[in-house]
């Protein structure tokens, strides 16, 4: 690892000022991060929320290309909005003022168009619509072959096909989904259903137009995932959680199902695990849970180190990022 002086300027600013509390949770939790790669071991990085959509590929993607991470978990929304911001960034609208709509306010933006997240809303004809006329034809052309792909598969036969070329609004460079496909990256995306290509591909199922056999489903993504975790468990797998919810919950438990239901008792625990949230966890939610709560359900091990920090992962992500790219 490298010390504090070779490091850049942001590295070198968060250990000399984030000394405690959550401030302090980040600097360690970046420092084990690195040590996890320095042994050689393997990061799972999971992608919940609007982060494709906060515009994490800036940063996520040169962690893609510098082999800092080596499979992504993220929902549906993550895998589109990426590609969605690349073709149709200028149409974007932000909404400083998004506390203060009122009802009719938010008709008005549907009316127009705009499906508002937070403060940011992403344009349905130039964003959803582009991408539908062009995935349709990979999904067809798929299923017409016999063959059947995973959701992030054919997204990523999209984006390598140059279709998109001509709408490309930003730098190629600050799309994680592109450096995820050009890396093949490996990737679960549970619960893909409810995203809005989901629904998509859900409405041309209902129309007969396509056979909803033609996309993998999310029992054959545990199954990858559970062929990969145990191919590539030498030196340990980390585990980095942005957010919570099902691109959290749905990777972690492979290696309970491995363990237990696969009597496969040499599987070993995630040794490492790191997650950013704001959730809480009186109110019974899993996705607030204290890491030890995931040792009674045989994820983590009594000396996995272990990190939460109850903050917002849009400030937080890109931090750690930094300090991983010497930056």
């Amino acid at each position: 690892m490298k010390s504090t002086k070779d490091k850049g300027a942001i590295s070198q600013f968060i250990e000399k000022y984030y000394l405690h509390f959550n401030a302090a949770t980040v600097v360690d939790a970046a420092k084990a991060y690195e040590s996890q790669l320095v042994n050689e071991g393997k990061m799972l990085v999971s992608l919940a929320g609007a982060m494709s959509t906060a515009e994490l590929g800036k940063i996520f993607a040169e962690m893609i290309r510098q082999d800092k991470v080596h499979i992504v978990s993220c929902t549906g929304a993550n895998l589109e909005e990426d590609i969605m911001n690349l073709v149709a960034h200028s149409h974007y609208k932000r909404v400083p003022n998004y506390r203060d709509l009122t009802p009719q306010q938010e008709w008005e933006l549907l009316e127009k168009g705009l499906n508002r997240v937070t403060d940011t809303c992403i344009p349905e004809e130039e964003a959803f619509r582009r991408l539908q006329k062009h995935i349709f034809k990979i999904w067809k052309d798929a299923e017409e072959a016999g063959e059947r792909y995973f959701p992030h598969e054919f997204m990523y036969k999209l984006l390598r096909s140059g279709v998109l070329q001509q709408y490309y609004e930003i730098d190629i460079k600050d799309s994680w989904m592109y450096a995820a496909a050009k890396a093949n990256l490996p990737m679960v995306v549970p619960g893909w259903e409810d995203s809005t290509m989901g629904n998509i591909f859900a409405s041309y199922v209902m129309k007969g137009e396509l056979k909803a056999s033609t996309m993998k489903s999310g029992i054959e993504y545990m199954t990858f995932l559970a062929n990969w975790y145990t191919d590539n468990s030498k030196n340990g797998i980390g585990f980095f959680q942005i957010g919570g919810g099902i691109a959290g919950d749905f990777p972690i438990c492979v290696v309970p199902m491995l363990y237990q239901d696969m009597e496969r008792t040499d599987t070993p625990f995630w040794n490492y695990f790191c997650q950013i949230s704001d959730s809480t966890t009186s109110y019974g939610s899993y996705s607030g849970a204290v890491p030890n709560e995931k040792i009674t359900w045989g994820k983590l091990d009594i000396d996995t180190p272990k990190f939460v920090i109850e903050s917002d992962a849009t400030i937080v992500a890109p931090l750690i990022f930094a300090y991983l790219l010497d930056l």
